[in-house]
């Protein structure tokens, strides 16, 4: 049977995943993973684009080896990064990373021209630092040559897309994350491009998912001895398609993209633009079949990568099942983060940063390795519960659980701690959410799946779900109240 093709890039690696339906299964077969390590140059943090393009075409490669017939491929991948196209039509510039530290104080600055209520008014787009608003005020700031001569903005799967292709567009769910989209109007927002001086002209026509985007290039099928594959705009936003495949049976629900950002929140149909979703900073993101993602970012399991890698560094190794292990063995509660607070953004010594924040803020730092990714755990299971609550109050509903998708469920202790904060079910699964809400979007748009909805009940049926019931309620609740008042937020 005819599979179809979805390449799934996260902050951290890549996937080529393979799908087929049979009946109403869905089956995957891993093709090609691979990396995606970001490079330091000087001062700049980029992106590897031109790695991640080769991987792309290792993939198809690797198709071709085993004989496979690939009906459509597509591609989704984190947000608010872009690359820029000059006149000849060649990539200017390897596309920043957005933890590069050259947005530092554009927010601010931007403020002081438009109103951050009037920008939120505009987008709906909860404000962090690195979106793609303040990356490009940063480069019009420096006069950056890029910007100068650039011709069209390309979003990563935009990008890339174009490589395989030559056919330039912007995809609406990753367009969204911009803070330059106006979901109202349904077009770039003039009145912010012109804040940020940047012409409304850099800017492709904006395609929904499920649009077919042309085939691979003839220079591309020559290179590699292959077909022309369609390609396919799905929800472009990693995110959008992990959404896509919430195994979700009931219209209402809860959702937790769980990987190196955690993002908890609802499907809506119209965006919610008033003072209380801009003073919570809940965000309105693009989705699938015109709905939009009504969620906040959470720092995620950055914090635990980054940690991991700092004792890397300094002669220590351990696999993440061990720091589980040990975790599971440190004493409970003993000291809390904010996984959202400025110091756990950039790369670095993130046991260090953790150490100084439990010290600012009154409690014992915790010190060996077990205790610190238990503090880590349990800060961001807490922090769930924050933000569910606060979704709750935002959306008008009520939520009997939540929907955990993404590589985070593969930790079954931050699961089950999850569903131990909120005092609900968590569902866990699929893991592979994003490549699968790639997946089934190209075969709405190919008329094998009828709708959204459809899509979700075969992923349900295709995919084991674990359920974690909530335990040890009343130790859990004591320690919500103490996570509140050391990360100074206030019941929803």
């Amino acid at each position: 049977m005819a599979n179809v093709l979805a390449y799934d890039l996260g902050a951290s690696s890549g996937r080529a995943l393979l799908g087929r339906l049979e009946g109403n299964k869905i089956v995957t077969e891993d093709l090609h993973r691979f990396p995606n390590d970001p490079v330091q140059v000087g001062d700049r943090l980029h992106w590897d684009i031109l790695r991640l393009y080769h991987e792309l075409k290792q993939g198809l490669l690797k198709a071709k080896h085993q004989k496979v017939e690939v009906k459509s491929l597509a591609i989704d991948s984190w947000a608010v990064d872009f690359g820029l196209i000059g006149t000849n039509g060649e990539l200017l510039g390897n596309p920043y990373h957005y933890r590069d530290r050259h947005t530092d104080g554009m927010m601010e600055k931007l403020f002081e021209e438009i109103p951050a209520a009037d920008v939120f008014a505009r987008t709906g787009i909860q404000f962090l630092a690195f979106n793609s608003i303040f990356q490009l005020y940063a480069l019009k700031r420096a006069r950056s040559p890029m910007l100068r001569d650039a011709q069209r903005f390309l979003m990563i799967p935009d990008l890339l897309r174009y490589f395989l292709t030559s056919e330039m567009a912007n995809e609406f769910t990753n367009a969204t994350t911009t803070q330059l989209y106006n979901p109202v109007l349904n077009e770039w927002d003039k009145t912010l491009l012109q804040a940020i001086g940047v012409s409304e002209t850099l800017f492709a026509p904006v395609v929904h998912p499920g649009t077919q985007v042309g085939s691979l290039r003839p220079s591309l099928i020559e290179e590699l001895g292959v077909g022309p594959i369609p390609v396919y705009a799905v929800a472009e936003h990693d995110t959008g398609s992990a959404v896509a495949a919430v195994p979700a049976l009931d219209r209402s629900f809860a959702y937790l993209s769980c990987g190196t950002w955690s993002l908890m929140g609802t499907e809506v149909r119209q965006p919610v633009l008033g003072d209380l979703a801009r003073e919570l900073n809940f965000t309105n993101e693009g989705g699938v079949d015109g709905t939009f993602r009504l969620l906040k970012n959470i720092m995620g399991l950055w914090i635990l990568n980054e940690t991991r890698r700092e004792w890397e560094r300094a002669g220590q190794s351990y696999t993440f099942p061990e720091l589980v292990k040990l975790a599971g063995e440190a004493p409970a509660f003993a000291a809390f983060i904010d996984p959202d607070d400025d110091a756990f953004l950039p790369p670095g010594d993130m046991p260090g940063r953790i150490r100084r924040y439990c010290e600012r803020t009154g409690q014992k730092a915790p010190e060996q390795p077990g205790e610190v990714v238990r503090c880590i755990l349990e800060s961001l299971a807490l922090k769930y519960r924050y933000v569910l609550e606060l979704t709750e109050r935002l959306s008008g509903q009520r939520f009997n659980g939540l929907h955990m998708v993404g590589g985070g469920i593969q930790n079954a202790l931050l699961c089950q701690w999850s569903a131990n904060a909120i005092a609900k079910p968590v569902w866990a699964g699929p893991a592979e959410g994003s490549a699968i809400g790639n997946l089934v979007v190209q075969w709405i748009a190919q008329g094998e799946l009828s709708d959204i909805w459809e899509a979700r009940k075969v992923v349900r049926d295709s995919f084991p779900v674990t359920v974690y019931e909530p335990q040890e309620r009343e130790a859990w609740e004591n320690a919500y109240g103490g996570f509140l008042r050391v990360a100074g937020l206030s019941r929803a």
